[in-house]
């Protein structure tokens, strides 16, 4: 009998302890017992990866599980079930097949918001009241988005090599390159041409500036009143010798033009010769 109550105990002790282990987990990732699920199908056009139970999350936290996956020839379509009763989540959403790390591993679904985020008295997805333009609601369809593979990428980039063959674009790409060839040297040789030009003209250059700058210094020599002043002096100068030179033109025409004059100075002039000569007289 003590036999039977002392199993008995250690049973229940078992249980206990795989009950508490369950509900700590449950704990854990965020999953209450007490709160009511709701459903959401994502159709998938490639679900790769992807199996019953697989984790749902919402910005890395878990929130759910997934269900039933049916298919069709046209897509694949994952229940998804929602553990969290307040999650609110504002539309557009749409749900991605992601991995659980880096590296690989696990596949999962993330669940991803695009909207503004919603006030916090909202009706809940679960609510008669749901609004379905702006929130997520229960038994609502969404678009799903494929895990990206290797084969994924093989497929996508056969299509761009075949898109690029049909429509000839290498052959369009080298043509352009020879273009841009030709291009970068005929502006190449616009640089050169362009820098004998300015080699020429340096020398040009040289003097305008140098001229420029006796133009500067005539133009504040001038500007200065003591210079005006001088200037207007000699002007005054100039004319008055003019003037002189002109009367003296005229005196000096009258003295050419009378004879008795002109024979005495010529008189005197042979005169004053024959004075030197004597007083001088040659050596031979």
């Amino acid at each position: 009998m003590r036999r039977s109550i002392r199993d008995a105990i250690v049973g229940l002790s078992i249980l206990g302890g795989i009950a508490g282990f369950a509900g700590s987990s449950l704990w854990l990732r965020g999953i209450k017992l007490g709160e009511k699920n709701w459903y959401v199908t994502a159709n998938f056009s490639d679900a790769s990866g992807l199996a019953e139970r697989s984790p749902v999350t919402f910005r890395g936290i878990l929130v759910g599980s997934v269900g039933k996956i049916t298919f069709s020839p046209q897509a694949v379509n994952a229940t998804l079930e929602i553990q969290k009763s307040d999650l609110r989540l504002p539309k557009p959403v749409f749900a991605k097949v992601v991995t659980s790390s880096l590296l690989g591993g696990d596949a999962q679904v993330s669940l991803i918001s695009l909207g503004k985020e919603l006030p916090l008295n909202s009706p809940l997805p679960q609510s008669k009241t749901c609004p379905q333009s702006k929130v997520l609601c229960n038994a609502e369809t969404i678009r799903g988005e494929s895990l990206m593979s290797i084969s994924t990428l093989t497929e996508e980039l056969e299509k761009i090599i075949q898109q690029a063959d049909k429509e000839d674009i290498v052959s369009s790409v080298v043509e352009s390159s020879k273009q841009f060839d030709q291009t970068q040297k005929n502006l190449d040789d616009l640089i050169i041409q362009f820098k004998k030009e300015i080699y020429r003209a340096e020398p040009i250059i040289t003097n305008l500036k140098k001229a420029s700058s006796h133009i500067n210094n005539i133009l504040a020599a001038i500007d200065n009143p003591d210079t005006l002043e001088d200037l207007q002096r000699t002007a005054s100068s100039t004319r008055s010798i003019t003037k002189k030179i002109d009367n003296f033109g005229s005196d000096f025409s009258q003295i050419l033009e009378d004879k008795e004059l002109m024979y005495a100075i010529r008189s005197l002039t042979i005169g004053l010769g024959e004075l030197f000569n004597e007083l001088y007289p040659e050596k031979i």
